[in-house]
């Protein structure tokens, strides 16, 4: 039986960017009607392979094609979005590109014809009506963009898409900010366009929506292609397993034994309504021995959370308390000597400093200790003996202590940040994305030392967008949604489900009472 021609072909894309070999030699066919899943670790060349499809960069070797009308493939010239998009290949990116001033409509049309005029306006609409009834995207067209959620916004992108007669979807990472509802509803979007003869490469890194909407599932690692499996004869342990290229220790939880209640926040408040960090009377308890994971929608509150359990921020109202004294000023400093350490959501920017060397930034925030200074001079050989010492202990992978950060990948610079905050034995511990651009085998790492802090009597809060990551590491669980936290409950009296309905505000419960 002669094999379908495919929509969508790459062969051997090598791509180069000086010494590093970010692509070797990649091939890839995509079918028509087919959903195939790309996975890899951070780094392994996802993101730069469909750089290269959508015409962003330039291969230094190999060829893409495109079935054309004539039935043929024909290569694509390299280096044009323009020849991409009218070869009819789509892509969505996982932070939208979309004009917030302007209404969905509008948004779809920008760039393809005159936003003014109103004959191509109404045959728009009708063009569009059409593939809302093919596709199930419902969303109002003429709302504008920023009032839209972000489920819809994310409508709008892929009918913008479609609605340049894109016959390949590309998708990167798209339900990274959607509730567990938005993420089915998008699944059963994804399965109606296949049904109707679109492809679509599924760019993600949570296992379980992969198996869930995936017919095929091909596995990058350093840069290579590691294999390919079909959906239906693969399972979580053999994508880990060839992503990471050995075999991944599985991290399960055991119930924590909560003690007295650390840290505790009473009717606060912070900020203004509509600001991405306000907070309204959020009250809730973080006690010793357990792990509190709070879930949410980017953007709902979740800065304002962090940013008080930091010491960058006090209450506007109510009050917080810590170790039983209320926090009346902003101190980072202060807190960090007491007890509570932070592994920040930006580890970048507010993790590291990438001038300094890996022994100054695991040291940075202890250099006042007796062990690393003497009458109020660093001790410098003690620091690089405890870097080499967290460089072996967290596997980072670096040239050696003195080696600046801003050289560290950004899973390493997580290591590097890992190690700086348990090295210390903290009493509090926000961990806030802590798993963010790291494989699976280092997740597991970093799940299973956050599970061994709480075991020891530390108090941990996860702030996640990950479910997966929360139902593994938490042991009770808040939700936020537009500043206003609700306490879910146990992790093993709830599902997804039930977490998404909250973090969507569908629940008449908004906010917690203090436990």
């Amino acid at each position: 039986m002669t094999k379908p021609i495919p929509l969508l072909s790459l062969q051997n894309i090598t791509k180069r960017f000086g010494t590093l070999t970010a692509n070797d030699a990649i091939s890839l066919d995509l079918h028509e009607g087919e959903i195939l899943a790309l996975l890899g670790e951070n780094g392994a060349g996802k993101t730069t392979l469909m750089n290269i499809l959508f015409g962003h960069y330039v291969q230094d070797e190999g060829i893409v094609s495109v079935l054309g009308a004539d039935g043929t493939l024909a290569p694509l010239p390299p280096g044009s979005p323009g020849a991409a998009l009218g070869a009819g290949i789509g892509m969505v990116h996982q932070h939208f590109t979309l004009a917030e001033n302007l209404s969905g409509l509008d948004n779809i049309r920008l760039g393809t014809e005159a936003l003014l005029s109103f004959g191509q306006r109404q045959a728009a609409r009708s063009k569009i009506a059409n593939i809302i009834a093919e596709s199930g995207l419902e969303v109002d067209l003429d709302r504008r963009v920023d009032s839209l959620t972000v489920g819809e916004k994310q409508r709008v992108e892929i009918l913008k898409a479609l609605y340049r007669d894109a016959r390949v979807l590309i998708l990167d990472e798209p339900t990274a900010v959607l509730t567990p509802q938005e993420a089915e509803g998008l699944f059963v979007v994804l399965r109606r366009l296949a049904a109707n003869g679109l492809g679509v490469i599924f760019i993600s890194h949570k296992l379980g929506e992969v198996l869930a909407v995936s017919h095929r599932i091909m596995v990058l690692r350093g840069g290579r292609k590691a294999g390919e499996l079909t959906t239906a004869d693969a399972d979580r342990r053999a994508i880990a397993d060839l992503m990471v290229g050995k075999a991944v220790a599985e991290v399960k939880r055991s119930r924590g034994n909560p003690g007295a209640p650390l840290l505790s926040l009473n009717k606060v408040s912070l900020g203004k309504p509509g600001q991405h960090m306000a907070l309204h009377d959020v009250s809730f308890a973080l006690k010793s021995g357990e792990v509190i994971g709070l879930a949410g929608v980017s953007g709902n509150g979740q800065t304002g959370i962090a940013a008080l359990i930091s010491g960058l921020a006090v209450p506007d109202a109510g009050t917080m308390t810590l170790f039983d004294q209320p926090i009346t000023r902003a101190s980072p400093r202060d807190l960090v000597q007491r007890g509570v350490a932070r592994m920040p959501e930006d580890r970048q920017h507010d993790g590291v400093v990438g001038t300094m060397s890996v022994a100054d930034n695991i040291a940075m925030e202890d250099i006042r200790s007796p062990g690393l200074s003497r009458f109020g001079l660093l001790d410098r050989k003690a620091m690089r003996a405890r870097a080499k010492a967290a460089i072996a202990d967290y596997d980072v992978r670096c040239p050696g202590p003195d080696a600046e950060a801003r050289l560290l990948s950004g899973g390493n610079v997580q290591k590097l940040i890992l190690a700086r905050v348990l090295e210390r034995e903290p009493r509090i511990i926000l961990a806030n994305q802590p798993t963010r651009g790291l494989d699976i085998g280092a997740q597991s790492e970093v799940h299973r030392r956050i599970l061994a802090a709480r075991d020891r009597g530390a108090a941990v809060i996860v702030i996640s967008e990950d479910l997966d990551e929360l139902f593994t590491l938490a042991d009770r669980f808040l939700v936020i949604h537009a500043g206003h936290v609700v306490d879910a409950g146990p992790a093993e009296t709830l599902d997804r489900s039930t977490i998404g309905l909250l973090m969507a505000g569908q629940s008449p419960i908004r906010e917690t009472m203090a436990s």
